[in-house]
């Protein structure tokens, strides 16, 4: 080799060490294909039009050391050029041969996937050859358009035929796209079985308790680009997919129950803000995408390469399409007039009236002379069109408007308050702030123009544009809303005006803005759209220094508002400290068990991660900033701080967190009488408990941890103390410790204990965290007697909790869960541990309003998660005592009531896990839907205005909403794989009867229909292994999928199972066992790291995944023993392999060459040579030469 090499100087001129003699074979054919293409070049004289000017080798008789001749005659100069000619033709006979022979095609494949460089440079010659050469055009034996087509990136010459019937049968049925093909033998599941996983997931942002830090868009783009690469959907199925899961999330819930938790416009946030900037993202990353297809990491490799509007094309034709699924464009209530002015707006522009945003925002659509309803289509493409996707030819798509109209109807009023007439100069008047405030902005330079009245305004000006900025644009301004957000999220973080001065922080001039702003997007439902847009991490560093600034103020500095409204440093302190909180859920400690080797879920819910993923958008270097979405958060971070920001700028905050984790772990201690605290937490007892008091004893002398005595009471104009927050906040703990033990011995009443807490709370609302955060760490201690909710001492659930039992039975009846009696030792009254009793008598005495909605929003999950976690059958009994106060909420409490079921009994879980996988497989018929697919595995809404009652809820959705409280998630994956071979057999034994069978195989058509129930079985397998992936994936996230991946499956093939093989299958349940565990596997995977490596979990894929494949690689050495199926093991490994070649090519990359060479000759031993050759001929350089060796040994086999 080293002979050769030396002669040819191949590895200097291809920098690839000659290791190995394949190798050699590639680089010798790549370079004499390379050879005589230059030279054909050189014959016509068109290698001056390279950029190089000349051969990149020796191609002229004097760089060939050749003696030249002395003279020439004329005759020789003739014959010569007739030998030239024939040379040229030869030659270009040569490389097509080259190209197309077998062998030596595949052998140049290698070095097109492996010598990227060299191969860009090389195809540019042969584009000017085929573009310019008159030789070629008159060539028998090629022609241009062939050639292209030899090097197109459309042709794959590492093809995986298969030479054994059990492959060819998976070939069949696991090729790309088959899915979507075959689809139709599935019926009710097969429509909805691509794009499942991307239904739960938009299902699962619906969780009212869940604040994610991370964008949506990010997440879904990553799904969707997953999805794509694994079923090979075209961009026009896949778009068409989005917009059909999105419009589904919305229809799901068109009238949703009332109670804490986002309805109807974080869904329509989804659909027609969060989708079109995930397209958009898409659809730039794929323009952006190099031209090149030899780009070793394309996962894209095997598809046409398309220009660059392509992929808009897709996008046109999938919402030309959309116009079919009329069922699903059908608009809610609330969203009718503005699809009927978006209807209005095309048909103005097709009749070529031109109107502007004015006209719309004061004449009414009812007055229009024709008929202009519009759907949601119509606001999908608005949404499009405003994000620069699509253009106004849209408005003359086939069927897109019912019409034309000949003039206007109504004009305009000339003073007429709205967007219009502010951009024209109009003054912000009273009446002026309630149209803009009730209107959403059209264009982002009318939202330019209130944020520029926000930072440089007046103080009355600041408010004004604040409580704009949170008002319609906020809510439904689609086209407009990520601007919104970001220009609220800038406004949370003032910067210093260039006059300050001040000793204290100039955030405090900024008071009244902030205090609208914070209270504006309190709301449910803008939290959750300000966490589908990523901005979580910046609020959070935007409400840090607020808390920390306004925490430390006394009480008696305060600003009036522009409504004569006036709000104390404690009010905006507490408002902005209740949304902090709520941002990282830090009622829910991290989670005790711990998955593979990843740190838990819980450790994610701190303020030093937020403030560690906000940091981490400052990076404005490397491959960061090439996602659209990723620029955007970077451009907010930097605007708000450039510098990066660590919770040790905070000392209050993280004084706090400490005493708050301190109080989660044991019990209070170190409260010294005379210090500072101890002189709060009387003064705090004083004013709670005034009239008790006054007494000859105080509360505090009968404390457990804190005894102490307490000084008279004081006057009432005097009790409440002139402290800052974070000081009373500090003795809070103590407060309440006081109050309850007082309450236990019998000094204090329950209806006294709950006024003093309510007191407690109105004075200082962010004490309500603190509560919280001391009754869940009380009741979890399991030291307090139960009380008796008798309606004499505490409130009594008996009027309607036989009402709450028998709905929570219906709620649950989908599932065949049983559901605990109530009332099980008969008419016994019901308790409730001392402090859930006190907390729950404490949240009833607060209103249903909009301003208690904040502190609610912050108790109601607390409330929840405390009474979820104490014995049955506590939920009920607190969602029995809150209907009662809030009957409109019943539907809610009744549904959170339902979940707890699941949260005491294992066995439950396991059930709810079987229903999810019949109702999607349609295995057995239920009350929801008896076809299976998204309809019967996430159901229709649930709720009491449903069909005159409460319905049953469909399993996935009691999954989505319970999942999070499990605290052995780890089970979960075990039984998802048991329940996966379940399925398998059920679905390869749902087919027809065993006698029509025998008679089927005794027929001439007996081997279609095999064929066809092959197909339509698969269909339905990857459906099950999809849906099994999806619940992993969203239940554990990656630490929960590597756990899999690593531990789970290898254990389970280690581990004998009982035979399955039913008479006469053949062994077709164990070959569908193991193609579904490999479609599983590689799902789970390529949902947690991606089928590329763009995310930052992919950093964790060669580790994980190379264990796998050592692992695998292993078994087939002999190694490790198995004891599952051989059937199974085999199907196992040739389907992850194929996904892998096919699917992720970029893992392939990653894996270690060893292991593929182990792996590709363990697939020879099955006789498995197409397979093994595709793999090692996408392993890198490192697998190049044994590839060429594999090519070269199978053509002589």
């Amino acid at each position: 080799m080293k002979s050769i090499d030396a002669v040819l100087h191949l590895s200097q001129r291809f920098g690839i060490p000659p290791n190995e003699p394949g190798i050699l074979v590639v680089e010798f054919i790549f370079s004499i294909v390379w050879q005589l293409l230059d030279a054909t070049l050189d014959d016509e004289g068109l290698l001056e039009l390279n950029p190089e000017k000349k051969s990149t080798w020796a191609a002229k008789s004097q760089e060939m050391e050749i003696d030249p001749r002395d003279s020439y005659d004329e005759k020789r100069a003739e014959l010569q050029e007739r030998l030239q000619n024939v040379n040229t033709a030869m030659a270009i006979e040569l490389i097509g041969q080259f190209l197309q022979n077998k062998v030596t095609s595949r052998i140049i494949y290698l070095a097109r996937r492996n010598m990227s460089t060299h191969w860009v440079d090389f195809v540019r010659r042969l584009r000017l050859l085929e573009a310019n050469s008159s030789a070629l055009r008159i060539s028998k034996a090629l022609t241009p358009e062939a050639l292209q087509q030899l090097t197109s990136d459309t042709r794959i010459v590492l093809s995986r035929e298969c030479k054994t019937s059990s492959l060819q049968k998976f070939h069949a049925v696991m090729a790309f796209g088959s899915l979507s093909s075959s689809s139709s033998l599935c019926q009710g599941a097969s429509c909805s079985a691509l794009w499942l996983p991307l239904d739960l997931l938009l299902e699962d942002f619906m969780d009212g308790y869940q604040i994610d830090a991370t964008s949506a868009i990010e997440i879904i783009t990553g799904l969707i680009k997953t999805l794509q690469a694994i079923n090979g959907t075209t961009w026009h199925d896949t778009f068409l997919g989005l917009w059909i899961a999105a419009l589904r999330l919305v229809q799901r819930e068109r009238d949703p129950i009332e109670g804490p938790m986002p309805r109807l416009d974080t869904r329509l946030c989804i659909l027609l803000s969060i989708t079109p900037l995930v397209v958009a993202d898409l659809i730039e990353e794929e323009e952006s995408a190099p031209v090149d297809e030899t780009e070793c990491g394309s996962t894209n490799h095997w598809k046409d390469k398309k220009d660059s509007g392509m992929t808009r094309n897709d996008l046109v034709s999938s919402l030309q399409m959309l116009g079919d699924y009329q069922g699903l464009l059908t608009p809610p209530q609330s969203v009718v007039e503005a699809a009927n002015q978006a209807a209005a707006k095309a048909m103005f522009f097709v009749s070529g009236i031109n109107v502007g945003s004015a006209y719309f925002e004061c004449i009414s659509v009812k007055d229009m002379p024709i008929n202009c309803s519009g759907n949601m289509r119509h606001l999908i493409v608005e949404a499009c069109i405003a994000r620069n996707l699509l253009d106004t030819s849209a408005y003359r798509w086939p069927g897109y408007v019912n019409g034309r109209i000949n003039q206007i109807p109504h004009s305009v009023p000339a003073q007429a308050p709205s967007w219009s007439s502010f951009m024209k100069g109009a003054l912000l008047t009273p009446v002026l702030i309630n149209a803009l405030v009730s209107t959403p902005a059209s264009s982002l330079a009318e939202l330019e123009k209130i944020f520029e009245i926000a930072v440089n305004g007046s103080d009355d000006e600041k408010i004004s544009a604040a409580t704009i900025l949170c008002g319609a644009s906020l809510i439904r301004g689609w086209n407009i809303q990520e601007h919104t957000v970001h220009f609220i999220a800038r406004l949370l973080s003032p910067p210093v005006p260039p006059e300050y001065s001040g000793t204290d922080s100039h955030l405090i001039s900024y008071a009244p803005m902030l205090n609208v702003l914070i209270v504006g997007i309190a709301s449910v439902d803008c939290a959750h759209i300000f966490s589908l847009h990523g901005l979580v991490p910046q609020l959070a560093c935007s409400l840090m220094p607020i808390c920390e600034v306004f925490g430390s103020c006394v009480p008696n500095v305060s600003w009036t508002l522009t409504n004569g409204e006036e709000i104390s440093a404690h009010a905006l302190f507490s408002s902005a400290f209740i949304l902090l909180l709520k941002l990282w859920r830090f009622n829910h400690p991290p989670l005790e068990h711990g998955v593979g080797d990843t740190p838990t879920v819980g450790s994610k819910l701190t303020p030093e991660y937020l403030l560690l993923l906000r940091n981490s958008y400052l990076v404005s270097s490397g491959n960061v900033n090439k996602n659209r979405n990723r620029r955007r958060l970077s451009a907010l971070a930097s605007s708000s701080s450039p510098e990066h920001i660590f919770v040790d700028s905070f000392p209050k905050l993280k004084v706090w967190n400490r005493q708050h984790q301190a109080c989660i772990a044991s019990t209070l201690s170190g409260l010294v009488h005379g210090t500072p605290v101890h002189q709060i937490v009387d003064g705090l007892l004083n004013m709670m408990f005034r009239k008790i008091c006054r007494g000859s004893q105080s509360l505090t002398s009968v404390t457990s941890g804190s005894s102490s005595s307490s000084g008279p009471g004081n006057e009432d104009t005097s009790l409440r103390p002139k402290l800052p927050a974070w000081d009373i906040l500090k003795a809070v703990p103590f407060v309440v410790d006081a109050a309850l033990t007082a309450c236990a011995h019998g000094k204090l009443s329950p209806r006294e204990l709950a006024t003093g807490l309510k007191d407690l709370a109105d004075f200082l609302p962010a004490s309500l965290a603190t509560i919280v955060s001391y009754f869940s760490a009380e009741v979890t201690r399991g030291v307090w007697k139960p009380v008796f909710m008798n309606g004499t001492d505490w409130p009594s659930p008996a009027a309607n909790l036989s009402n709450v039992e028998e709905q929570i039975k219906k709620i649950l009846a989908a599932t065949g869960v049983d559901v605990p009696s109530l009332a099980a030792g008969g008419n016994s009254p019901s308790t409730l541990p001392l402090p859930l009793a006190a907390f729950v008598s404490l949240t009833i005495t607060y209103k249903i309003d909009r301003a208690s909605e904040r502190f609610l929003n912050l108790a109601g999950p607390a409330l929840e998660s405390l009474a979820a976690g104490c014995p049955w059958p506590c939920m009920p009994i607190v969602a029995s005592l809150w209907t009662q106060k809030a009957k409109r909420w019943s539907d809610f409490l009744v549904f959170s009531a339902s979940r707890t079921v699941f949260l005491h009994n294992s066995d439950a879980v396991v059930q709810l896990l079987k229903s999810c996988f019949a109702a999607t497989l349609g295995l057995n018929a239920t009350p929801i839907s008896s076809s299976g697919g998204v309809g019967a595995l996430l159901g229709h809404g649930f709720g009491s205005h449903f069909c005159g009652g409460i319905s049953p809820v469909a399993p996935g959705i009691l999954y989505l909403r319970v999942y999070r409280s499990i605290r052995d998630i780890v089970f979960i994956t075990e039984e998802i794989v048991s329940l996966l071979m379940h399925s398998v057999r059920e679905i390869a034994s749902s087919g027809l009867p065993r006698e029509r069978l025998e008679k089927l195989r005794m027929s001439k058509i007996g081997m279609r229909y095999r064929q066809i129930s092959l197909a339509a079985a698969m269909t339905r397998v990857k459906l099950a292994a999809a849906l099994g992936a999806s619940l992993v994936w969203l239940s554990g996230g990656l630490g929960l999928v590597q756990s899999l991946i690593k531990e789970t499956l290898p254990s389970w093939f280690i581990s004998v199972h009982r035979s399955e093989q039913e008479e006469g299958s053949e062994g077709m349940v164990a070959m569908l066992g193991g193609y579904a565990l490999a479609y599983f596997a590689v799902l789970c995977g390529a949902f947690a790291w991606g089928v590329d490596s763009t995310s930052s979990a992919s950093k964790r894929r060669p580790k994980i995944l190379g264990t796998h494949m050592e692992f695998l690689a292993s078994a087939l050495d002999g190694k490790i023993s198995l004891g599952c199926d051989w059937a199974t093991w085999r199907a196992y490994v040739s389907g992850f392999v194929t996904l892998m070649v096919g699917c992720t090519p970029n893992w392939v990359l990653e894996v270690d060459v060893d292991v593929l060479k182990r792996l590709s000759n363990g697939l020879r031993q099955w006789n498995e040579e197409e397979l093994a050759l595709a793999l090692l001929g996408i392993g890198g350089v490192g697998t190049m030469g044994a590839a060429a060796e594999l090519i070269i040994e199978n053509d002589h086999m």
